[in-house]
């Protein structure tokens, strides 16, 4: 490594080449969830259909079983340029594919987008996690959280404003023009291709497999590894049941393509950063255990608001009028705006703490595999819960399914007792 290293980034310089990286990882997630959603409710594909959607994103769970490779060959720039590479040409593959009815090319495509998104988040997750350390990971996540927002926006609610102006086919390629931007970045800035210092590097093995159970075997030196496990599963749970079902759920209520870009996205991304730098900040400032207890109790409650929205009469109910003294104009405000904003807003605050002891619980020899096992689980369980989303609402109905998504969030609270004396137990040693 020539003579700058990590150690001698500031923490700034730090934190913008996090906030790049994590717009480009929140890229695929807004484009998946947010904008495909929307393409294929307008398209009318029913709901039990879309929930397949979840079960792609899975490729973000799954990613685990490929990460050594990783850790062990070539350089994470490398990894991310070639990841975004494949997306770029999947876009191009399907953009032509819009305005036609779905067929299994369309999806498979969307699968292979899927697993280069996946790769390029291993390589940036454990690019970060390598230059970052234990006290500088609550203002990190905090920014890693509003900039992956940003991203979700870009190709997300973005990307249904400019729908709705200039079609899907144009949207589609947009995306892609987006990620060209991102490739050209990454290979001109330095900071963003630091080679790995050597004592991070994984010890040569004649059997490539020796490094992922060696990783794996690290974890065990956490004490209560099982319940941290449980733990990792259950913490997002409720979010992920309803995440997937938002969308459909707007377009029950026949908003337009546009309010739901302004309204979910626009503002819905400035309450998430909002809470993501309040989340970093409370972080850094009280400790990962407190943060996660309560900012997850913000978390799970703010699932009530859209089933507060869902009730019978509240879809259109106008609840107060916001003026808007520059247009001459006066907004209506529906209780699903204010649900989306609470939703927004908890999640940002949720996700610091959360991320933060996730990353705190990583070797650095071993942060792609270990992240990735971690993340595993995580999106197992949300996309598990995502795809049961679908089937819930078929069944249920909106209300009561979004009452649901809260019970589905308070399981992960009984193992506190038993996560917090490891998080002060990592916290007292860095």
């Amino acid at each position: 490594m020539e003579p700058e290293s990590r150690a001698q980034l500031s923490l700034p310089l730090k934190l913008l080449v996090v906030g790049v990286l994590y717009f480009a990882e929140g890229i695929p997630f807004g484009f998946l969830i947010t904008s495909v959603n929307a393409y294929m409710s307008g398209q009318g594909v029913p709901p039990e259909q879309i929930g397949i959607l979840s079960l792609l994103g899975l490729a973000w769970s799954l990613k685990f079983f490929w990460s050594p490779l990783v850790d062990r060959y070539g350089f994470r720039a490398g990894w991310i340029v070639a990841a975004q590479s494949v997306m770029i040409l999947c876009l191009l593959v399907l953009a032509p594919m819009v305005g036609r009815p779905v067929t299994l090319g369309f999806w498979i495509f969307l699968g292979i987008f899927c697993l280069g998104s996946a790769t390029q988040d291993l390589a940036i997750d454990a690019y970060t996690i390598d230059f970052l350390e234990t006290r500088e990971l609550g203002i990190a996540n905090g920014v890693r959280s509003g900039a992956y927002r940003f991203g979700s926006l870009a190709a997300g609610s973005g990307l249904l404003i400019l729908s709705d102006w200039m079609g899907w086919q144009t949207a589609f390629v947009g995306i892609g023009a987006l990620f060209v931007a991102l490739v050209v970045t990454i290979v001109v800035f330095r900071p963003f291709r630091l080679p790995r210092p050597a004592a991070l590097q994984v010890p040569e093995a004649d059997d490539p497999v020796i490094p992922f159970f060696s990783a794996l075997k690290d974890l065990g030196r956490h004490p209560y590894i099982w319940v941290i496990i449980f733990f990792t599963l259950l913490y997002k749970a409720g979010d992920a049941m309803m995440g997937i079902m938002v969308i459909p759920f707007w377009k029950s209520q026949a908003f337009t393509n546009t309010e739901i870009g302004i309204v979910s996205g626009i503002l819905g991304s400035v309450a998430t950063t909002l809470g993501g730098f309040l989340g970093g900040w409370f972080t850094s400032r009280f400790g990962i255990g407190t943060s996660l207890w309560t900012l997850g109790i913000f978390q799970a409650v703010s699932n009530l608001g859209y089933w507060v929205a869902a009730l019978p009469g509240m879809g259109r109910l106008a609840l107060f009028h916001l003026p808007l003294p520059f247009f001459n104009l006066s907004v209506p405000v529906y209780p699903i705006y204010l649900a989306s904003q609470g939703e927004s807003l908890s999640s940002g605050l949720g996700y610091a703490p959360f991320m933060a002891f996730l990353m705190s619980l990583c070797d650095k020899r071993f942060s792609a595999t270990q992240y990735a096992f971690f993340v595993f689980l995580s999106v197992l369980s949300g996309r598990l819960m995502g795809f049961l989303g679908g089937f819930g609402v078929k069944y249920l109905g909106f209300a009561p399914f979004f009452f649901a998504t809260f019970l589905a969030a308070l399981p992960a609270f009984a193992l506190l007792p038993w996560i917090l004396p490891v998080v002060r137990g990592i916290e007292g040693k860095k």
